[in-house]
């Protein structure tokens, strides 16, 4: 019973930031569990092309949209094109950001703006598109990707941390408004990953900083961790599940 509950044939799924990392884990995982899947990439069109392939490889269905959630209009132009290609989204993951290193006193209002508008603006703007069929429907679910910096923010990240932050928030209001509509809303907040976004530079931090980021489990997680819980909240086994921040961290937030 608890098996097919985790079953998402029947289900659309629109995953944000889904060409690589974590974003491809949990596309990955549902499309394994039935799902019909959507990607969404920035740039890089060759990696997504090649996440699709893997996708259909599984015999599920997948289509892909472009979009740059640092612009203005992109949420209402994401929207059209993934309405364009499906009926509707029953799921939506919402994974893109961006992150930008540097030492709190530098950060430039070029840099704060991009990852507030991408990270949390955009997040809202996604919410507000995709939500009301949900409600119509009596069925969806929202994730959103946060991040173990909501309580140990890194301070050459605090910018990024700041809106994982507000994404957290924004989850709980809006989680309390939906919960009766069959809707649950929820952030899964990851620790250290192994994936691409590791290797992008940032300052160094002394000796305290550095061991207070360290994670007990003694390794990385992987994308595969993070699709595990994805799949539970956002599937039937997870409709007693709203307005939760779940830590996938190896106990980093410990």
């Amino acid at each position: 019973m608890i098996l097919e509950k985790l079953n998402l044939s029947g289900k659309t799924a629109f995953i944000t930031g889904s060409s690589q990392g974590i974003g491809k884990g949990i596309a990955v995982a549902f499309a394994e569990s039935g799902a019909t899947i959507i990607l969404q990439y920035r740039k890089g069109k060759a990696e997504v092309e090649s996440v699709a392939r893997e996708i259909k490889a599984l015999g599920a269905k997948v289509y892909i949209v472009q979009a740059d959630f640092s612009k203005s209009r992109a949420v209402a132009g994401v929207y059209k094109k993934v309405l364009s290609v499906v009926k509707q989204v029953d799921i939506l993951v919402i994974n893109a950001s961006v992150q930008v290193g540097d030492a709190w006193l530098n950060v430039s209002q070029k840099d704060f703006d991009i990852q507030v508008t991408t990270n949390f603006r955009s997040t809202f703007q996604l919410m507000q598109k995709f939500a009301p069929d949900m409600i119509s429907n009596s069925w969806g679910r929202i994730l959103t990707i946060g991040s173990v910096q909501q309580v140990k923010p890194h301070p050459a990240m605090i910018v990024y941390a700041a809106t994982k932050s507000a994404v957290l928030n924004l989850v709980q209001n809006v989680a309390m408004q939906l919960a009766d509509q069959g809707v649950t809303v929820n952030n899964l907040a990851p620790g250290v990953i192994d994936t691409p976004r590791i290797d992008e530079k940032i300052p160094e931090t002394d000796e305290r900083i550095h061991k207070r980021m360290e994670t007990p489990v003694g390794r990385l997680g992987t994308p595969e961790d993070c699709a595990a819980m994805a799949l539970l909240l956002c599937s039937d086994a997870g409709n007693f599940i709203t307005g939760q921040n779940i830590f996938v961290d190896g106990g980093m937030s410990l």
